[in-house]
């Protein structure tokens, strides 16, 4: 059977937003349209707060032309999430260098400049996308887990490509250009771990990740990620690295992969 190679596309993202000015959000749309992933806009602190611990946010846009309390209290929060890069849209006049200096203050990622940025804002926001970031710094994980055949490796990047969000068989399977049942039969093939157990060592990854951020509790972290539950983030990390998930923030990706291969990689039955 031929195999396709991963297409060189461009990840999907999911874009947080913050603006009250019809202008701002039409140029984002614009910039993020459907087809690239997801933009979600919101109006106050709270919508914010709500929308990051609901589905995974890869980086955030706040609009600092109108500098209230609400704003701030938005702004601030990237402190609270590292994890996710958090992009401040501002005019760059003379008289906006306090709020330029006050977001630098809360640890904002990057400053863009309104109207100048906005034909290069993807080029600026992409790099530092969590989404990127994660599939970028697993890139290579593979050789630790093994998997040296071409269609292994294939996976993996299909797989880390998701950020650790869920990914069925099925989907890396037509990524590949394969059925889902050679897929399974082929990548497991001598003493390299299950194919479903590497996608959840992933997720598990990716939730020691997000876990590290003082802004998501564990049930945070199991509702970005699809998990059904806490309980089940939990169950999973314990199946596959042999640890609860209060304990994955203190742990790092090379700690997990090797709890993983001290006899964790193979399920009983096939997946």
């Amino acid at each position: 059977m031929t195999e396709r190679a991963v297409p060189p596309t461009t990840p999907a993202l999911h874009i947080l937003a913050l603006t009250h000015r019809e202008r701002t959000r039409t140029v984002w749309r614009r910039v993020f349209p459907r087809r690239r992933g997801k933009l979600t806009v919101v109006r106050t602190s709270d919508e914010f707060a709500a929308a990051i611990c609901t589905d995974l946010v890869d980086a955030v846009l706040i609009d600092t032309a109108q500098p209230t309390d609400d704003l701030w209290t938005a702004v601030a929060l990237a402190r609270e999430f590292p994890s996710v890069p958090f992009f401040a849209l501002a005019s760059m006049r003379t008289a906006d260098g306090s709020t330029v200096a006050r977001c630098v203050a809360c640890e904002c990622a990057d400053i863009v400049a309104e109207g100048t940025d906005d034909a290069v804002l993807a080029e600026l926001v992409m790099p530092k996308a969590f989404t990127v970031r994660f599939s970028h710094a697993l890139r290579d994980a593979h050789q630790a887990l093994g998997l040296e055949a071409p269609l292994q490796q294939r996976a993996w990047q299909a797989i880390v490509a998701h950020g650790g969000r869920t990914v069925r068989t099925e989907a890396i399977a037509e990524t590949l250009g394969v059925t889902r049942e050679h897929l399974s039969r082929t990548f497991s093939v001598g003493d390299v771990p299950n194919l479903k157990r590497v996608i959840d060592l992933v997720r598990v990854i990716a939730a020691a990740e997000l876990a590290k951020n003082s802004g998501y509790d564990l049930s945070d972290v199991s509702q970005v990620l699809g998990f059904a539950s806490p309980s089940h983030l939990t169950s999973t990390a314990q199946r596959i690295v042999g640890t609860r998930s209060a304990s994955l923030a203190r742990l790092r990706t090379t700690d997990l992969i090797e709890r993983f291969r001290a006899g964790r990689g193979r399920s009983r039955t096939a997946d």
